[in-house]
């Protein structure tokens, strides 16, 4: 790492560590405050001690010695002083150590809140770009180690700061002679904690997103454990893991060997700057220089080694400052990432037709939606209703710039149509349904719904007027009817049950133990996968959309499974603009049209008849002399 390298990394840890400061000062402005004044009184009582020793043995023990009836009420009444400070110290101590587990706790709750809630603002392609683990990993790992700094590394180093204030300014009064040889060694300590503490600061940082990486690689390997097994891939996975192990334990040693180092150099050079003292103050003392006595040379010497344990205390919690800065950039990372962007103003309402035909807004749901236009130039609303025609117009989308994979695609499906699209894999199939609900956005070109540019549509309205019907369905713990009512919040139980019953998912549902009762958990584990499919359908029925894509729906399921399901999906399209992704042709052989795409192009378009007549690609698929890869 080079001079500036090592400037960036250093000026963006600092960078990090006041935004950390500013989580703990903002959330806890007063209980902080309280804690500041507990730490400085503890740090106080602590310096006390020390001080104390000079007062004790020059102002009253010393002046006592050889008296044969010697009066100790001068002696009590400073023990009962002295006593006092001991107390204060030890109830401050109290305070701020119980506050800071309060402290950390809630800034912690606060960080995991801001993490999730700026998660759920994020776009799918970030995602697409980072594994589960890595993400799981700032919940967890990173969070963990910003426990740790808050409840007790920055009360350490606080109190650590205040200790060194105090008992230099004490060292200061006693002797200024000797405190020459104190400041000499207190900059060869911070020489060496900067050289020690910047290796091991960098490879802490490694270590994080070693963890990471690592907790990644877990968790998808725990999701593929059959596929796994099946292929006999246990001894790669073994290896693949060892290399992701080796890279954690290489940086973990290397970062803790640095750290560990540190506290034992800040130690012995404290033990080379006691002797280093008692040697010069001793030799002071015997020439009379400086006004050095027995209870100065007592305090001071414990004054040395008080300014020595600061030192060696950070240099203990050093490792875990560390890590958690590099915990809280990566976390601080997500929180940065740059949200999804919405400039749509088009919003989708509640209408319905007054006497005359047009078109009026209601609050009450009416069964009819309406797109509600504002337009700048005059300050007028205009309403367009939602019907569901979709529209393409000369669309080209890669995921990068330097990677088309869409060319020049132009389309359109009417209200109520069924638009199936054919296809081998990669050919685009599946990024053109990722378009339509604004997933990713175009590069050049136009998607048009109702006659409106997409991108004027507010993409959580956009998003309610769509349903869709996965391959792989994810379900959530709870209930058969919460998983079901989380198409539509709102929804009723009867428009649940209704929703089950148009999915042809109710028969199956009375047979569960509780039926809509009953719980699941683990992405519907004990569940079949068409059963698990026909809850997806029943999820997109309650949300009752104008729209429907159904994306592979069937391809994971038995012949005879997939029959129950098609009533079902059938059930579901009636009425509504479909757009269909299929492996299995005859499932859309009722299409109105039937698109056939490869490498991002259009080749084919018509409806099933007209596409067996062409004798081309689609013919070649249907008859089994081309198959789909």
């Amino acid at each position: 790492m080079n001079k500036e390298q090592k400037k960036v990394v250093s000026k963006n840890t600092l960078k990090t560590a006041k935004r950390l400061l500013k989580y703990v000062t903002e959330t806890y402005k007063l209980q902080f405050i309280l804690v500041f004044v507990c730490i400085f009184i503890s740090a106080a009582a602590s310096v006390s001690v020390s001080l104390s020793l000079k007062f004790m043995l020059d102002d009253f023990i010393l002046p006592l010695v050889g008296h044969s009836h010697p009066d100790f009420t001068n002696f009590y009444h400073a023990m009962a002083v002295l006593g006092c400070i001991f107390a204060a110290g030890v109830i401050a101590t109290f305070i701020y150590t119980r506050m800071m587990v309060y402290i950390g706790q809630g800034v912690l709750k606060r960080v995991r809140d801001d993490m999730f809630e700026h998660m759920q603002t994020l776009p799918i392609r970030y995602f697409d770009q980072n594994t589960n683990g890595s993400i799981m990993s700032l919940y967890t790992n990173d969070t963990d180690t910003l426990r740790q700094m808050i409840s007790q590394a920055i009360p350490q180093a606080l109190m650590s700061f205040f200790t060194i204030i105090v008992t230099f300014i004490s060292m200061l009064v006693l002797s200024p002679l000797l405190t020459i040889l104190a400041v000499i060694v207190i900059g060869i300590m911070l020489v060496v904690t900067k050289a020690i503490g910047g290796n091991s600061g960098k490879y802490f940082i490694r270590q994080q997103k070693s963890l990471a990486d690592v907790t990644g690689f877990i968790e998808e390997r725990m999701n593929g454990q059959r596929v796994i097994k099946v292929f006999n891939h246990e001894r790669k996975s073994e290896l693949e893991f060892d290399q992701l192990n080796e890279a954690l334990f290489e940086s973990a040693a290397s970062a803790n060997k640095y750290a560990n180092m540190m506290g034992p150099v800040i130690g012995n050079i404290g033990n080379l700057q006691f002797v280093l003292t008692a040697v010069f103050g001793g030799v002071l003392a015997v020439e009379g220089v400086g006004g050095i006595t027995l209870g100065v040379m007592a305090s001071y010497l414990q004054f040395t080694k008080s300014f020595t344990q600061p030192f060696m205390q950070v240099a203990q919690q050093f490792n875990s400052i560390v890590m958690a800065l590099a915990g809280a950039e990566r976390i601080f990372a997500l929180i940065d990432e740059k949200p999804e962007e919405d400039e749509g103003y088009v919003t989708l309402v509640n209408a319905k037709k007054d006497e005359s035909g047009n078109i009026v807004e209601c609050k009450e749901r009416t069964g009819m939606w309406a797109w509600k236009h504002p337009h700048s130039a005059d300050g007028s609303v205009s309403y367009t209703e939602l019907t569901g025609d979709v529209r393409f117009e000369d669309v080209t989308f890669g995921y990068n710039e330097d990677k088309v994979i869409l060319h020049d695609i132009s389309l359109f499906a009417k209200p109520g149509q069924k638009l199936a699209f054919v296809g081998s894999t990669g050919a685009g199939k599946t990024t053109i349904t990722n378009l339509i609900n604004r997933f990713y956005d175009i590069q050049d070109g136009k998607i048009r719904y109702d006659g409106i540019n997409i991108k004027k549509i507010k993409k959580d309205d956009l998003r309610r007027s769509l349903g869709i019907v996965l391959q792989d369905t994810h379900l959530f713990t709870g209930t058969i009817k919460e998983n079901i009512r989380y198409g539509n919040l709102d929804a009723t139980d009867e428009e649940v049950y209704g929703a089950a019953r148009l999915a042809h998912a109710d028969q199956f549902i009375k047979m569960l133990p509780n039926g809509y009762d009953t719980m699941i958990s683990g992405d519907g584990e004990g569940l079949s996968q068409g059963q698990r499919q026909l809850l997806s359908i029943a999820r997109a029925a309650v949300a009752n959309p104008p729209v429907l894509i159904l994306d592979e729906a069937t391809s994971s399921i038995d012949t005879r499974t997939e029959s129950i399901v098609q009533r079902g999906m059938d059930n579901l399209m009636k009425g509504r603009t479909v757009f269909v992704i299929a492996h299995r042709l005859s499932t859309i052989r009722n299409s109105d049209a039937i698109i056939v795409l490869e490498h991002g192009r259009i080749i084919e378009r018509g409806d099933h008849e007209d596409l067996i007549k062409m004798k081309g690609t689609y013919y070649q698929l249907y008859t089994g002399k081309l198959e789909l890869s």
